[in-house]
């Protein structure tokens, strides 16, 4: 439940659509829904911004169902599964079908329900969802049938480098250095856009022909935060971090030979950067970049309505600063700073002897 649904409640009892005995059953169920094996957290919405996320490791396909159950139905925003595999994709497809599938590392897929319109759609804009603009292909997933299945890398352009749009809401870019990378950037894109966030992609513009990501700067140097996912030796995050002012969300992958060590030197490396201020997440985590992002996002106010106390939307670009108040004179009238002179210097003794000295 997040504070849109809890105001409409409050509404609905107002107006005598809803009885109290009915609200107080709705809010009964925050914070939190006991489960036995779980503890669904309802209110992380409130708290958070973006709903609780679904791990799907180490849990039965029993336990997910239920726990999938449990989100649709205490609330109106996303659930999403990470690293859900098949014979779990497979039980909450039939349980639960309509979720979007977006294959995820090792074989895992990332499945969302009721995904928010992107912020464009919002406005009115005709902009499409996904990745590059288009409908995503479909993918398989073994063992998994009934769910819509899509994977990030549709057919398009690699490099969606196309003009900033002011009004397009939040304008995030997802750099993948290789194509070895886009398990895990594809997996950061489902999670954004499951939240409403329409990321821009740049794939295969790693350190090895660093003309193909200077090609595309003017997209970075637009960016209100760039998501960076390379194996190897992980060097595209510092070239990113240096390329531009936005917050750089870095994720290592397990991609690369030998002394890459399943993407600990690559780890090391971002941790390292000399690009001041990078964010590391953890080696191939995607959602842990789209989660950091989010938050960013929602810190700023670029994911969900500002309310005044009269409850109305500020719009942040039309909204004048706040105004400095003056400090207070001695007879209660106001200071103002661009008229007012300066405190007169009093010498003290030390400057006294200095003048006689000098005499």
């Amino acid at each position: 439940m997040d504070e849109r649904a809890i105001r409409q409640l409050l509404d609905d009892v107002r107006t005598g659509r809803c009885t109290a005995d009915d609200a107080v059953a709705e809010l009964r169920r925050l914070p939190f829904a006991d489960l036995g094996f779980a503890r669904v957290d309802h209110h992380r919405t409130l708290r958070h911004g973006t709903a609780e996320t679904v791990y799907g490791p180490g849990k039965t396909p029993a336990q997910c169902v239920a726990i999938v159950d449990e989100l649709l139905r205490g609330g109106t925003g996303p659930v999403v599964v990470s690293r859900a595999d098949a014979t779990q994709a497979a039980a909450l497809a039939a349980a639960h079908p309509g979720a979007a599938a977006t294959a995820g590392p090792s074989g895992t897929a990332t499945l969302v329900w009721r995904a928010r319109e992107t912020w464009t759609a919002r406005t009115g804009s005709d902009a499409a969802r996904g990745d590059h603009g288009g409908e995503a292909a479909p993918v398989e997933i073994a063992g998994s049938p009934g769910a819509k299945h899509t994977h990030g890398d549709s057919p398009g352009p690699a490099v969606d480098a196309s003009p900033i749009d002011a009004h397009a809401g939040p304008q995030v870019v997802i750099v993948a250095a290789g194509t070895a990378d886009l398990p895990v950037a594809d997996e950061c894109a489902a999670v954004l856009s499951a939240h409403g966030v329409a990321p821009r992609r740049l794939t295969d513009v790693g350190v090895a022909g660093l003309h193909r990501l200077i090609d595309s700067v003017e997209a970075l140097q637009s960016a209100d935060i760039v998501i960076v996912v390379a194996g190897m030796e992980g060097a595209l995050a510092s070239v990113v971090g240096g390329l531009t002012g936005a917050p750089v969300v870095a994720v290592p992958t397990s991609v690369g030979y030998g002394a890459g060590l399943e993407g600990v030197t690559a780890l090391l490396a971002m941790l390292s950067s000399c690009a001041a201020g990078i964010t590391v997440v953890g080696i191939d985590n995607g959602y842990g970049a789209a989660s950091a992002t989010l938050r960013l996002l929602h810190t700023a106010g670029a994911t969900t309505p500002l309310p005044e106390l009269g409850g109305e939307t500020v719009d942040p670009t039309t909204t004048s600063p706040p105004t400095t108040e003056c400090a207070p004179g001695l007879g209660g009238e106001p200071i103002d700073p661009a008229t007012a002179s300066p405190p007169t210097s009093v010498a003290g003794p030390a400057a006294g002897a200095g003048k006689r000295a000098a005499s």
